[in-house]
C-alpha cells in the first residue's frame, strides 16, 4: 500500500475567503461592541484581541494613504510650480536678449549718427550687413542696399568712426564692399599732424595683431610718430578725402634711408561689422 496523501475530494479553501470571513467577523464584533451594552466576559475580551490590532492597522493604512496623497499633491504643485518658473525664466530670457540687441542697436545707430554729422558734408544712405567672406575679418562683405537706393560702384563706405572699405559690385537691392583691410587693398593716406602722404595697405595676416601697414612715407624731420592719425587723401583716384583710417602705431625707417613704413591701427573694429554707411558721391577725378 502507499502513502496516504490528500485524495481528490480535499478541500482547498482560497487565502481570499478566509480573509473575507475574518474581515466580516471583525466588522460584526465592532457593530456589536457599539450598539450594545451588554457584550462583556469573554466576547468582550475576544473583540478586545480581534477589533483593536484591525482597528490600528485601518487607521494606520489610512494615515499613510492620507501621507501618501498628501505627498502625491505636494509633488504635482512643485512640479505645476517649476513648469511655471520655467516659463517665467524663459521669458525674462528672451526679454533680455532682446533688450541687449536693442542696446546693441541703439549703441550702433548713435555711432552713425555722429559719423553722419562727422562727415556732414557728404549724403550717406545706411546698410545693414547681410553676407561676408569666411573668416574672423570682414574684409569683403554684402549689404542690403543697391542700385534702386543710389548705390554705385566706387562709392565710400564708413562706420564706427572711419572709413570702411569701397563699393565695388552692384546689385538691385545688393552690394559688394571690400574693406581697406584686404590684402588686394591700397589707398592714398596722409599723415593729419604733417600733412605728409603715404601708402595705406590692406594684410590680413598682419590684421590678426590688430594692423594694417603704410609704406612711402617721407617724412625727412621725423614729424611723424606713434599716434598720429591717418585719413584719406586729396590724391587718392577712388577715395574723398579727409576720411579717418587709423592711428599710426609704429614707424621705421626703410633700407633706403628716404622713405618710412610701419603699423596702422585701423579705426573700424573689422571684426564686428553690422550697419554702414554709404557716401553717395563719388570722387571727382582732375582731369
Amino acid at each position: 500500500m502507499g502513502k496516504r496523501g490528500y485524495g481528490r475530494n480535499s478541500i482547498s479553501v482560497p487565502a481570499k475567503y478566509i480573509y473575507l470571513f475574518l474581515s466580516i467577523l471583525c466588522v460584526v464584533m465592532m457593530l456589536i461592541s457599539f450598539t450594545t451594552d451588554y457584550v462583556s466576559g469573554p466576547l468582550e475580551t475576544a473583540a478586545g484581541y480581534v477589533i483593536v490590532p484591525f482597528q490600528k492597522g485601518i487607521a494606520s493604512a489610512g494615515a499613510w494613504l492620507s501621507s501618501r496623497s498628501e505627498n502625491i499633491r505636494d509633488i504635482n504643485e512643485l512640479n505645476e510650480e517649476n513648469k511655471r518658473l520655467r516659463e517665467q525664466i524663459s521669458e525674462m530670457t528672451i526679454r533680455i536678449n532682446d533688450l541687449q540687441r536693442d542696446k546693441y542697436e541703439l549703441a550702433e545707430l548713435r555711432s552713425l549718427f555722429l559719423l553722419d554729422e562727422q562727415y556732414s558734408d557728404y549724403e550717406k544712405v545706411g546698410a545693414r550687413v547681410i553676407g561676408k567672406d569666411t573668416g574672423n575679418w570682414y574684409s569683403n562683405f554684402v549689404i542690403d542696399k543697391g542700385a534702386n537706393d543710389g548705390i554705385a560702384v566706387d562709392m565710400n563706405v564708413c562706420a564706427g568712426s572711419g572709413l570702411v572699405g569701397i563699393v565695388t559690385k552692384v546689385g538691385p537691392n545688393w552690394a559688394n564692399v571690400r574693406s581697406i583691410i584686404d590684402d588686394t587693398s591700397n589707398l592714398s593716406g596722409m599723415v593729419m599732424s604733417t600733412s605728409d602722404t603715404l601708402i595705406v595697405s590692406g594684410d590680413l595676416q598682419l590684421m590678426e595683431e590688430g594692423y594694417i601697414s603704410f609704406s612711402h612715407l617721407i617724412d625727412e624731420d621725423d614729424s611723424v610718430i606713434s599716434g598720429d592719425q591717418v585719413v584719406t587723401s586729396a590724391i587718392s583716384n577712388k577715395y574723398l578725402p579727409g576720411l579717418s583710417v587709423g592711428y599710426i602705431t609704429e614707424v621705421d625707417l626703410d633700407a633706403n634711408n628716404l622713405t618710412k613704413s610701419g603699423y596702422i591701427t585701423p579705426e573700424v573694429d573689422f571684426k564686428n561689422l553690422s550697419t554702414v554707411l554709404v557716401i553717395t558721391e563719388l570722387k571727382e577725378i582732375d582731369k
